[in-house]
């Protein structure tokens, strides 16, 4: 080891210039990871394949400016130096450094990091007078000679830079170490990696015009970051994640406060910001520093419904709030945006020979963003994503690159991408190393039970009745039931999980991926599974006839009181003997004689008679068991908000043909008792056994002001909504009960589950034990245990489960639990995904909405017609539900030409000169005919159409044309539900229509083999959750910012 000096220059936390001088010490050896290593380097972790024709080795300036190119996996055998790291992580702030760092970790990615400052051999000191970038470059190349001469020549070493006299100096200096650019190193290496050609060629073009940017200051520039720091310590400046009103995008944007301790009440709220100039080139998401303007200059939230961007006139505000303005970005928290190329008459006028041009963001909350390129003529109309670059104080837009194009605008796989890239959500096919890991089941080659799995688990087979009861054709069936009679006559409640953890162990590429993902995606019209179909649609999911792995949790409990006498968790061998769907079920718990189960079909009389009073007998038990564990819960306060109640029809090839609503039947409610009862009791397992470690679901009381809206709602109508707690809010909710009308308890039950929190994982070392409960549940503790095939929480729980019963054992965990930092990091990820699959799910009901009312004629049409009643009143109009459709939106009663509706005596609408007035539960139009009141849950008739945009989602625009109830809401009329069945039916076969026409077209395209159609993403959505958010609209207010609330129901 050698001891040398180091010198750094750095800055303090006042900004001053410091030398520091360092002790460095070099070591002769340090490990290559390579697979090729002839000198026996101990290179745990990560290694570089040895199967690769060269090893790349990019220099400081890549690394740090090209970092999206070393992203694809196709790029192989690449050498990260310390150098570049360190460059990265000065130059380009710890976001980027973290890409870097993870980018490392993964195995997914055949990287490693090569410490060449540390390396005797390796290292250079910088020279004096020598500039910062040269010394990086000669450090990189010594770097690169070193690995070459450490493999013994074995593998070509390339290194990339983008710095010419880098090439032409070091070229030709040694035999197998060859420097070039990168463009030159992607045409030759990787001339079919297209993908990554044209970003390059993106980013490049980003940087060489940078410099290009006016001098002249639009913006204030940001305080240094010391500055703001203290200024945040001292209270003088606010920091909090800045949310742009989407229906305001351009005027009203709101930072919510992190942390905020004043006393002064209005202070703890959330802080308005009002324009673009006060925003200070802040981007929805960002971390900001605000400070706060004179009191008198603070203003309202906008309190009127807004039919477009830029409506002129005067609009009602709310109470003046504490109002603010952007001095500093704190953390840019920029992601992929899916924009709009202009038409190229548009780009004509607005480039003036330059390549640069203002592409439009497909969501409303972004700025417009001026990327440089070269195809804007050809890509006109096309959507694509961009990565922003820079916003300097000098440029009235950010500037940013081009990465790909999705497709073109309006076209439904281009939507569909588009609202996954906007959600940043990542789905590529499971790689082939990935389906290397699972295991196989075919007909020449059929998965068996292993042997030593029998003697390591307990076997039920011959010793339970275990059955599943799941929609009708469901197909990953991850729980099963079990209830027995034991001979001291206590009763005995089983419930079983897959046990994915045994076929998908930590820290597996096939892992990697699950953790990544998160959960599995559901769209209206396809899923993105979490693991591969062979675990998810077979050995993971629990059929009937066939042994399948399972973690149990069984209670003994007495047969009187239903009391827990005992509890067991552990992993066992299952077979469950019935498949039985909701409706099959419910009419056996009926004493329905028709009922026929089809694994009794091939039984004598006698036998299946037996057979059937069994099943009967054990069903009984376990509705009598969840009755009672419902009763338990609802003393406690269990709240029961408004959900979805739909289910998919298939024809014979499983393919979507309508959706209907699904009946209430006590057996969907028995099987939730019996998930929710297992789900508490492993989570009280769990955080016993580990008590700072465990990862938990807590649901959040709501705040009280939340519930303004549903309390002076129920009010309008003579209820009293009484709030203190969840048992006084289940309670009067349910006394809030219209006879002569349905809806309006419907309706109360959706406004309560808006005012809800979302249910959030966490871990227990994070938060103190009071704040462990669940609200909506009524439960001290609750985790996510039962569906581990298409939840990743659930795969750590049963990890953590595991964990537990070999402590419970004194056995040395085979997988230690992740710490609470660890932990807690991960539920943070999980809860990001969660939001964003419900976002997604919700965007994609919207466009299939959109897409099934586009090609109506909105004034011939009568499916476009349809009742609606008013859940809200607005400055300007109503927010109306659909029941129909599932449908929430805005209705207005005024236009811009200054008329308002006015009612004649039949109740039909127009337009005319006159006023609008507007109370809490009402609003009044006046015009030359008359006065008309809307209230609070009436029933009026609104006309459905679309109002198509080029750069934007398409949206439903709603009409009122009567101020009577539709006739085709009257009862015995259209069924409910009918017309949600009939849109998602019309829509999905349009949708293959225009498959089938794409596929025709690329008939000379190769097909995919079995195993890529098996193992891939599937279009199938899943039967379980299928389309269960296409009312999700239902649950969330348009008109407000906070996003959408999970119902509490969902746990």
């Amino acid at each position: 080891m050698i001891k040398t000096e180091k010198i750094l220059h750095l800055k303090s936390s006042r900004g001053r210039k410091v030398r520091v001088v360092r002790e460095h010490y070099l070591r002769e050896h340090i490990p290559c990871f390579s697979a090729l290593c002839q000198a026996d380097c101990t290179n745990e972790g990560k290694v570089l394949s040895a199967d690769v024709t060269h090893y790349v080795v990019p220099d400081a300036g890549v690394v740090r400016d090209f970092l999206e190119v070393l992203e694809f996996r196709e790029l192989r055998g690449v050498v990260f130096t310390q150098t570049a790291c360190q460059a990265v992580q000065h130059s380009r702030g710890r976001r980027q450094y973290n890409r870097l760092r993870n980018l490392l970790k993964d195995p997914r990615h055949d990287c490693v990091l090569f410490c060449n400052e540390f390396q005797q051999y390796a290292y250079c000191p910088r020279e004096q007078g020598e500039a910062q970038d040269k010394w990086q470059t000669r450090c990189v190349y010594h770097a690169a000679v070193w690995y070459y001469d450490h493999l013994a020549g074995l593998q070509p070493v390339v290194m990339i830079t983008e710095d010419p006299a880098a090439v032409s100096e070091y070229s030709s200096l040694k035999s197998g170490v060859y420097v070039i650019s990168t463009q030159e190193y992607l045409q030759s290496f990787w001339p079919d990696l297209q993908g990554a050609l044209e970003l390059h060629s993106s980013i490049s073009q980003a940087l060489q015009e940078r410099e290009s940017e006016g001098q002249e200051r639009e913006y204030a520039e940001h305080l240094p970051p010391e500055v703001l720091e203290a200024g945040i310590k001292s209270g003088r400046y606010l920091q909090g994640t800045l949310n742009v009103n989407k229906h305001r995008a351009q005027s009203e944007a709101f930072v919510r406060v992190e942390g905020s301790t004043s006393k002064n009440e209005e202070l703890n709220t959330d802080v308005l910001v009002c324009g673009m100039k006060l925003r200070n080139r802040a981007v929805h998401g960002d971390v900001v520093a605000v400070e706060l303007l004179p009191r008198t200059e603070w203003r309202g939230r906008n309190t009127a419904l807004t039919e477009a961007e830029g409506e002129a006139g005067e609009e009602p505000q709310s109470q003046p709030m504490p109002t603010g303005c952007v001095v500093g970005i704190l953390q840019r928290n920029w992601r992929d945006y899916v924009v709009t190329f202009p038409l190229w008459e548009e780009v004509q006028s607005q480039s003036h020979g330059s390549q640069r041009i203002l592409v439009i963001p497909w969501d409303y909350r972004l700025p417009k963003i001026r990327i440089s390129t070269q195809q804007a003529e050809a890509l006109q109309g096309h959507r694509a994503i961009v990565r922003l670059d820079s916003w300097d104080s000098t440029s009235l837009y950010p500037n940013g690159h081009f990465v790909r194009v999705l497709g073109k605008a309006g076209e439904l796989e281009t939507e569909i991408q588009t609202i996954l890239t906007e959600n940043s959500i990542h789905v590529p096919p499971f790689s082939e190393a990935q389906l290397r890991e699972m295991p196989q089941n075919s007909q020449e080659n059929p998965w068996q039970v292993e042997p030593g799995q029998v003697g390591a688990r307990r076997d039920l087979r011959d010793t339970h009745l275990v059955f599943s009861i799941d929609p009708k054709g469901c197909e990953d069936v991850d729980d099963t039931l079990s209830v027995r009679t034991l001979p001291g006559g206590a009763l005995e409640l089983g419930v079983h999980i897959a046990d994915v953890t045994h076929f998908v162990r930590a820290g597996s590429l096939t892992d990697l991926e699950a953790r990544s993902r998160a959960t599995t995606y559901y769209l209206a019209d396809r899923r993105y599974d979490m693991l591969p179909s062979v675990l998810s649609a077979d050995l993971c999911s629990l059929l009937g006839g066939k042994d399948r792995y399972a973690m149990s949790v069984l209670w003994q409990l007495d047969a009187q009181s239903l009391a827990v006498q005992q509890v067991w968790f552990g992993r066992t061998l299952i077979r469950s003997s019935y498949q039985l769907h909701y409706e099959l079920a419910q009419s056996l718990l009926s004493g329905d004689e028709g009922a026929e189960v089809p694994e009794l079909a091939p039984l004598d009389p006698a036998e299946r008679r037996g057979r059937r009073e069994e099943l009967c007998r054990a069903l009984e038990a376990l509705t009598h068991v969840a009755r009672h564990l419902r009763a338990r819960r609802d003393e406690g306060g269990a709240l029961e908000l408004e959900g979805v109640e739909v289910r998919a029809q298939l024809d014979a090839d499983r393919n979507i043909t309508a959706l209907v609503p699904r009946q209430p039947l006590e057996v969907h409610e028995t099987v939730a008792e019996c998930m929710i009862y297992a789900n508490h009791w492993v989570a009280r397992k769990i955080q016993e056994s580990f008590p700072h470690q465990a990862l938990l679901r807590q649901h959040p009381g709501p705040r009280q002001q939340f519930f303004s809206q549903l309390m002076d709602s129920a009010k309008a109508r003579g209820f009293t909504i009484d709030t203190r707690s969840n048992k006084a809010l289940a309670d009067s909710l349910d006394r809030a009960v219209d006879p002569q009308d349905p809806l309006v308890n419907r309706l109360l039950r959706m406004m309560a589950t808006q005012a809800m929190s979302n249910a959030l994982y966490f871990s227990t070392g994070a938060c103190s034990q009071d704040q462990f409960n669940h609200y909506g549940l009524a439960l001290d503790r609750y985790t996510h245990f039962t569906s581990p095939i298409r939840r990743y929480a659930d795969v750590i729980v049963h990890r953590l489960l595991t964990a537990a019963l070999e402590k419970d054992k004194e056995v040395e965990p085979k997988e230690a639990p992740a710490s609470n930092k660890e932990l807690e990091a991960l539920a943070h990820h999980i809860n990001d995904k969660n939001r964003a699959a419900q976002h997604a799910q919700k965007q994609s009901t919207e466009l299939f909405q959109c897409l099934y009312f586009k090609d109506k004629d909105p004034m011939t049409d009568e499916r476009c017609v349809a009742d609606a009643v008013v859940y809200a009143i607005r400055a300007n109009g109503m927010l109306v539900f659909i029941p129909r459709y599932g449908v929430k939106g805005a209705v207005y009663l005024n236009n811009r030409d200054g008329q308002v509706i006015s009612v004649r005596a039949d109740g039909s609408c127009e337009w005319q000169s006159g006023s609008l007035q507007r109370h809490p539960d009402r609003i009044s139009t006046s015009t030359g005919s008359g006065t008309h009141t809307f209230c609070l849950f009436d029933h009026i008739t609104v006309r459905i159409s679309v109002q198509s945009s080029r750069c934007h989602a398409d949206r439903l625009c709603l009409e009122v044309i009567s101020s009577l109830r539709h006739e085709a809401a009257e009862p015995g009329s259209q069924k409910a539900g009918q017309g949600r069945a009939e849109l998602v039916q019309e829509v999905v076969r349009w949708a293959e229509e225009a498959s089938q026409r794409e596929a025709e077209g690329r008939a000379g395209a190769p097909k995919l083999s079995r195993e890529e159609r098996e193992f891939r993403q599937s279009k199938k959505p899943n039967l379980y959750t299928i389309l269960q958010e296409i009312q999700e609209l239902a649950l969330s207010d348009p008109n407000l910012t906070p996003e959408p609330q999970t119902c509490a129901t969902t746990a």
